[in-house]
């Protein structure tokens, strides 16, 4: 497997040819397991894709909601107009979700923590953000977080970040994923006053679903 790309349309556009080839039937998805590759523009985060027929507008508006740190779906509903089906199908019956990644790295200040590890010594290995998190078990019922963790390096004076999932679909989870992950590079980059580098995209199962094969 090829493990380094241009960007994220690359990126999709080989991963796609890729599961359907040499993937393995596991639990109604086409798979890949250990899926490991970079990303060296993360910044050219739009899937162009015909077949796929990615909108930037709602990929947009889940970074939004993201920084909002507001895991409740109706706050979704308020930047997009609509709620997805699959945030509905997702939530507590607070109406909250666990895969707000926003809500997430803001819980105990993990974002803030992670700029003042690199602001304070460049060679860190701690600038990392956890998101799954096993002693929550209880609450993933309905909405298990497919990452389990981000993780930040200054390497020649520019920001690389990794992402480590559990587990991606290729369709929804990697497109819109990959854009809200590549402007949390840029978010963190910022407040830097540094260069983005690489982005490193790890999946322990890669996986497309069958009803997107037909």
């Amino acid at each position: 497997m090829e493990n380094k790309f241009y960007n994220a349309n690359h990126a999709y556009n080989y991963l796609w040819d890729h599961i359907i080839e040499t993937g393995v039937d596991f639990d109604n998805t086409k798979a890949i397991f250990n899926c490991g590759f970079r990303i060296e523009n993360p910044m050219d985060n739009h899937i162009t894709n015909e077949d796929r027929n990615w909108k930037h507008e709602y990929a947009e508006a889940e970074w939004q909601w993201y920084l909002s740190g507001d895991n409740s779906i109706s706050k979704l509903g308020t930047i997009y107009g609509k709620i997805p089906p699959i945030w509905v199908k997702m939530s507590n019956r607070k109406g909250c979700v666990n895969s707000n990644y926003g809500w997430q790295w803001q819980r105990e200040n993990q974002l803030e923590y992670v700029i003042k590890k690199l602001r304070k010594h460049k060679e860190t290995r701690h600038a990392a953000i956890s998101i799954y998190d096993c002693k929550e078990h209880d609450q993933y019922k309905k909405d298990t977080p497919c990452t389990y963790a981000v993780q930040f390096t200054i390497l020649n004076d520019k920001l690389n970040m990794s992402v480590y999932m559990r587990s991606n679909d290729l369709w929804y989870g990697f497109c819109n994923d990959q854009y809200c992950f590549s402007m949390l590079q840029k978010l963190v980059a910022d407040r830097l006053s540094m260069d983005i580098g690489w982005y490193y995209h790890h999946a322990h199962n890669m996986h497309i679903y069958n009803d997107k094969l037909n």
